[in-house]
Order: structure tokens, then sequence, then C-alpha cells
């Protein structure tokens, strides 16, 4: 009986495979048109995985390492390799549990709970067994089974917190992930085998260790370990505070929901933990008497309005007397805007705000003069000059926001000693399960959703498009100055994500499925779907999520 042959169009060539061909084979032979590994692929627009085979004729995309998704599949595969490797090193014995806790710089930072100290030694082992079996390119095997028996599953392997993760899903199907005999449920797509997964390098750091792993923008290269010490602390002290609450997964947030008694409570002791974190920066403020610019950066959708407003409260319980000043109102004139490679207005330069200005105003402050600061006008493009005229006294403070306050460009002509830095991020310290990390991107994203609805009348479809673009000015302006700060503060909340979700998923589920972010849009959905949801009302009026959900008693 002949083979039937189907015809696939891919990188603007058509050729023909015999049915049943594995999308690896074809994508083997498209290698060469890519700089970067390919590690998925996109049928007639459907996301796939590379040991699927054809079946009809088609057009092929290849979804390489340096693309956001084949990013994160390697990323995703390789934290598979590592726990099997852990296991293997170890001969399966000694070891309760291995988390995959939060990323740090390009990699992630991980713990063990075993019998035995984590030595170098010990590491050296792991990463052997990682070597060969990249070596011998052994295979991830993918097997769809129930969620009843994948409860049963996780039990018998002592995955624990996946068993009680399964509990709550709606869904009939799980996907097992394998390499050889060791099974483990991951959050997305993955690698055919391990031959893909090259480029990685194992580090003790604190009380764990720290996987490297190639970044997006050079995904066959490793760049030298290089911690975030500040963020690492901030990460590791929010993450402590989950596991004394006994919230250190979505499925230990879903009981304490459905079975853990007073969710108020929960809620009260995690808004009383920020403001107590609130107070004891501004009691810092107020001990550096020297200090005259209070500096608050952080990327989007991490609070920064609701935070600047709170710690001015606690400013003045400190007897301070707090100004707040947008950067937003240091903007050059329109015309005099620069522009991006597209031709459109760069909003997020550092050479879109009129930084002569903004220290020539901030040093007559200091100096004791009284100063006319601009506002501003975004319908016109020009600042204006109308407002009192501002003087600094004894116990004056400026709470100055802006995407660019950490960059010592922007206060340059300013003394050090009256400067005090804030970096404010969403730094999400829950995990999907031991081995499923979230994002805090994504934790974010899912904020800026709800906010952008409900201030801004923007869609969905809008907000997802634009947040590739909100990522890269992140990148380029805010991230490489967050060692700058003084302090770190963790804007995210355990539970926010439980009262996010009944706001975010009817705007997802706006999206047709013929636009190009409905693929985003999916996967958040099937993101969200691991919650049970909790009723905005038991958020207190000053919370910082009531800067995205609305019902908060600042005027924003």
């Amino acid at each position: 009986m002949e083979q039937k042959m189907y015809r696939i169009e891919a990188d603007g060539e058509t050729r023909e495979y015999p049915e049943g061909t594995p999308y690896r084979v074809i994508a083997g032979d498209f290698q060469k048109n890519h700089e970067n590994d390919i590690v998925l692929v996109f049928v007639d627009g459907k996301l796939q995985e590379l040991h699927k085979t054809l079946s009809h004729d088609c057009r092929l995309v290849f979804e390489t390492t340096g693309d956001d998704i084949g990013h994160s599949t390697y990323k995703r595969s390789m934290c598979l390799m590592l726990v099997k490797a852990i296991y293997d090193a170890a001969h399966h014995e000694g070891i309760r549990k291995v988390r995959i806790q939060y990323s740090l710089g390009d990699g992630y930072y991980c713990t063990m709970d075993a019998d035995f100290p984590l030595t170098r030694d010990f590491l050296a082992r792991v990463e052997a067994k990682m070597r060969a079996m990249v070596e011998e390119d052994m295979p991830v095997r993918k097997r769809s089974i129930h969620t009843d028996e994948a409860v049963d599953l996780f039990r018998r392997h002592g995955m624990y917190d996946k068993e009680r993760l399964f509990a709550y899903r709606r869904v009939s199907k799980v996907n097992i992930y394998s390499m050889n005999e060791f099974e483990d449920y991951y959050y997305g797509y993955m690698v055919p085998s391990a031959g893909y997964l090259r480029y990685f390098a194992l580090y003790l750091y604190d009380e764990g260790f720290v996987i490297q792993m190639p970044s997006r923008k050079n995904p066959r290269s490793l760049s030298a370990f290089a911690p975030k010490n500040k963020l690492f602390q901030v990460m590791k002290e929010s993450t402590k505070w989950g596991d004394m609450q006994g919230i250190e997964t979505v499925g230990a947030l879903n009981d304490r929901i459905t079975k853990g008694g007073d969710m108020r409570d929960m809620v009260l002791v995690q808004e009383a933990l920020q403001e107590k974190k609130i107070a004891q920066i501004a009691e810092e403020i107020a001990g550096r008497k020297q200090a005259k610019f209070v500096l608050i950066a952080g990327p989007s959708s991490s609070g920064k309005t609701t935070f600047s407003h709170r710690l001015s409260i606690q400013l003045r319980a400190a007897g301070m007397v707090p100004h707040p000043i947008s950067v937003d109102n240091y903007f050059v004139e329109r015309e005099d805007n620069p522009k991006d490679e597209n031709g459109n207005y760069d909003f997020e330069c550092l050479k879109a705000v009129d930084t002569d200005l903004f220290n020539e105003q901030m040093n007559r402050l200091l100096e004791g003069q009284e100063v006319v600061l601009p506002v501003f006008n975004f319908k016109t493009g020009h600042k204006e000059f109308e407002g009192k005229p501002k003087k600094l006294g004894p116990e004056d403070v400026l709470v100055i926001e802006g995407i660019h306050c950490l960059n010592p460009k922007l206060t340059l002509s300013l003394p050090d000693e009256n400067k005090f830095r804030i970096y404010i991020s969403a730094l999400t310290q829950l995990n999907i399960d031991e081995h499923n990390r979230i994002p805090t991107t994504d934790g974010r994203l899912i904020r800026r959703l709800v906010r952008d609805a409900r201030t801004r009348g923007s869609s969905a479809r809008r907000t997802i498009a634009m947040w590739p673009s909100v990522r890269r000015g992140e990148e380029k302006n805010i991230f490489p100055y967050q060692e700058e700060a003084d302090v770190m503060f963790n804007s995210a909340l355990v539970y926010e994500l439980a009262v996010l979700k009944q706001y975010v998923e009817p705007l997802l589920f706006g999206i047709e499925k013929d636009c190009r972010e409905y693929l985003e849009a999916k996967r958040l959905l099937k993101f969200l779907d691991y919650f049970v949801g909790i009723e905005s009302t038991l958020v207190p009026a000053n919370s910082l999520l009531r800067e995205f959900i609305g019902g908060g008693c600042f005027q924003l």
C-alpha cells in the first residue's frame, strides 16, 4: 500500500512528507534556517509539541528558544531533567522534597528537603547525571491520564503537593511527563528529549542552589552567575512567611479557602505584614535626617501608586510631612520627545524626561528656595506651571514616583545622602506546586488586565498585545537598577490571584480564537483554573490590590 504524502509550508518553502512523520524530523530539516534551536511548532496556528506527527496538509511556523514560548519550554523541560537527576544522584533515598522556588538572574533558585546536607560534591553528581541524560538524548515522554488516576499516582510518588493541587481540577485529563521511570506533572509544553537541554550550570547558593540557564536573548550561551542579593532576600523572606502560614502552593491556598476556616483572618494577616513593612520603611526614612527625596521605582502593575500613598501615611505617623511628586510631570515637550525605531513616541526612555529641569528644581528645594513644580498636560503635550510654590521645611520630604527613579542619571546632581531609594515589585511567593513556579510577570499581567479594563476601558486583547513592549521597557529602564535600592518591597499578596480570577476570566474569554492574543489568553485561563476563587469583599479598602480591582480608599 502506497504511503500517503502531505504537503507542508514552512520558512517560505513547500515540501512533502509521509503521513505520521514526527514534527521533530521536519523541524530538523529546517533547523539550518534558524539561529536558535526549534523546540515547538505552530501547525496551522495551533501550538504543538515536536513528538506530534503529520496528519494533513498544513502550514508550519517554528518556535525556537529565542522566542518567549520556546524559551519558557526550555526552562520548564530543564526542571524535569533536574528533579530526575537529583533523585538519581541520591539513589532515590533520603529526599522528601525538591522545590523550584523562584527566578534568580537567568536561572532558578532551588532547595532540597533531604536526610543529608546539600554539598558541592552532591551537586556535581547531579550535574553529571544531567550531562549523561543530554548525551544519551533521553526521551521526554507524555501520556494523558484521568485526573483521579493522577491524584493516586502522585500520592504513591509522595508528591503530596500535586495530589492536593489536582483534587481541585475540573478537567478530566492530566498530562504526565516522564524520563525513563521518573514521572511528573508540568504546566505547559516540553521539549521531546534531553538532547535539547545542553546549556546549564549548577551553583551552591545560600541554603540551596541555582540552576543557571541561558537568557532568551542568548539561548546558546550562559552568562556568569551574578545573583541580585537584595532581590533574593526579599523573595526569601516572602516565601518563608508563606511557609509559616502553611501556604507554599496553590493547592495549600485552595485548602485554606475551602477547609481552613476564616479566610478573612488570612487576608488580614497578610495585609498586616505589608503594613508592618511599610511602617518599617517609613521609620528608616525618618531616621535619616538628611533624606529629602524618597525615590520609588518598579515595573508595571507593581502597585507603586497605592504604596506611595500608604508610605506617606506612615511618614506622617513618624512626624514627617510628605509631598507626592510624579516624574511623569517632567516629560519633555511633546515635539521634543524621542521616537522609537517604529517612529512612535518613546515615553519610557530617560530622554523623555526633562532631567535638567528636574535636577534644577530639586536642588533649589534642597537649598530652601520656593519652586513652582510643573504639571504635564497630556492632552497638549506641554508642561504647565500654575500651582502654588513649594518650599521644603525641616520635616518635609518629597515622595517621588517614576520608572527611572533608581537610575542614577535621573538624580545626577542631587547629593546621595539626600536620597532614599525604594524598589517595589509584585514578586509572587506562591508556586503551583513544588516543581512549577508562578512567573512574577504572570501576576503583574493579570493585575494590569483587570486595571486596564476597569480604568482605561482597554480590552484584554489590547493589554496582552502591548505587554511585550512593556516588558522590553522594564528590562531596559527598570530591572538593571533594582539593586541600587536602599530597600525593596514585595507588593504580591499570597491570596490575590484567587480574588483576581473572578475579574480577569471574563475578559480573557472575550478574546476570539482567531486573534494572535488568543494563545496567551488560553494559557492564562488554564493557569487560573488551578485556583479556587474568593470574594473581593474580604479585601481591605487600603489594600494594594484595590489599585487594580477598585473600591479603595485612596484617590488614584
